[in-house]
């Protein structure tokens, strides 16, 4: 069966990872519902796009959130607080006016590699 998706979920580049745009989707390509349920898939899906090149939310120096609502930054800062340890990644936090699929977050990262 042919990949979906002309690009790489990860890729490896002058000893940095580069993590291809995760959506708030669930596995079988449904946009999840709620607020931080849909940032929490987002970075399920982040995460599994890591490991395809071996790097963990721990290899994380910067993250750039994509969202249809502004207001999902409080979500946002609750979840980095709980996942991310100090000294946090750096992060970007834009509002866009759709995503595919319906999903209303996508993330993508920039980890050690």
């Amino acid at each position: 069966m042919r990949d979906p998706h002309p690009y790489s979920p990860a890729s490896k580049a002058a000893g940095l990872v580069f993590v291809s745009g995760a959506l708030s989707i669930d596995r079988d390509g449904t946009a999840v519902p709620g607020r931080a349920e849909a940032m929490d898939a987002a970075l399920d899906r982040m995460t599994e796009r890591m490991a395809t090149v071996g790097a963990t939310l721990a290899d994380v120096v910067k993250l750039t959130y994509f969202v249809t609502d502004v207001t999902l930054r409080e979500e946002a800062n609750r979840q980095f607080e709980r996942v991310f340890e100090h000294p946090r990644p750096a992060r970007t936090f834009v509002e866009v006016s759709d995503l595919p699929y319906g999903a209303s977050v996508e993330i993508d990262c920039i980890a050690r590699g």
